[in-house]
């Protein structure tokens, strides 16, 4: 199942960068890493489940085009954000 209502408006209330926001990077990749982190765990049992792959797929590329927008408008906001998400190891 895909992310849950309440999941992701908390998930929008904690990445926001202001009162109205909705759609900045943060928040955008951020619900992206959480479909992400669903997915890789959904592998973990259906490992044959090759076309929910390709759109995990998809989202993994989505969320980099993503990375690179903001790191390149705000390398600040980048650093930030991936420290927070915890995404590079």
């Amino acid at each position: 199942m895909a992310l849950s209502k309440d999941r992701k408006t908390e998930l929008i209330g904690s990445y926001k960068t202001h009162d109205a926001d909705t759609g900045s990077p943060e928040v955008q990749v951020a619900i992206l890493s959480e479909r992400i982190n669903y997915l890789t765990e959904h592998f973990k049992a259906h490992a044959k489940d090759h076309h929910s792959r390709r759109g995990l797929l998809m989202l993994v590329g989505r969320r980099r085009r993503l990375l690179d927008y903001l790191k390149m408008k705000d390398a600040q906001r980048y650093a930030e954000l991936i420290k927070r998400l915890n995404i590079r190891k």
